[in-house]
């Protein structure tokens, strides 16, 4: 697995939130992309962004919650936008993986960042932000119904304690 370690400026998006199974449909998407391409925000200019905001292994699939998101330019007019929600993401140093495969199989390349990668980096993860899937393209019109997405799983430098290892040091 090809790794890069990227930095990412903050991020203005617009977004909608839904709560359930990341393994069923996924609705809210078809709404947030109908609602963009009415906006003129659309690929190449603008990104769309997926935020797994839990757990799947920690948090019961029905309580798991997702933001589907697109990138919106500077100078947007958010106000005239009543129904839809709007945040900055942070930016940050990211680890950054340019993901190919079936949709289901984005959970191994998860287990594969946090249990394999991290661990042997000088990195830890920053639970501070949230995991980022810029996806790339539309699953439905690949050859191989795969997903392209540049998954960004933020970090910070890893840190050692010599205050508190210090037993461990003599």
């Amino acid at each position: 697995m090809n790794i890069e370690v990227k930095e990412l400026p903050k991020i203005e998006v617009a977004y909608i939130r839904r709560t359930g199974s990341y393994f069923e449909h996924q609705d809210h998407w078809g709404i947030l992309i109908g609602w963009a391409i009415n906006n003129g925000l659309f690929p190449p200019q603008q990104s769309f962004i997926g935020i797994p905001l839990d757990n799947p292994d920690l948090v019961e699939g029905r309580e798991c919650r997702h933001d589907a998101c697109v990138t919106i330019p500077e100078g947007f007019e958010k106000e005239k936008h009543p129904d839809m929600k709007f945040k900055t993401l942070d930016g940050g140093q990211f680890a950054l993986y340019k993901f190919y495969d079936r949709a289901e199989k984005l959970n191994a390349a998860y287990q594969f960042f946090y249990k394999e990668w991290l661990p042997n980096s000088d990195y830890d993860a920053d639970y501070s932000r949230n995991n980022l899937e810029f996806n790339m393209n539309n699953p439905a019109e690949d050859p191989e119904g795969k997903c392209k997405v540049d998954l960004y799983v933020p970090i910070k430098k890893y840190e050692v304690d010599f205050k508190h290892s210090r037993n461990f040091l003599q």
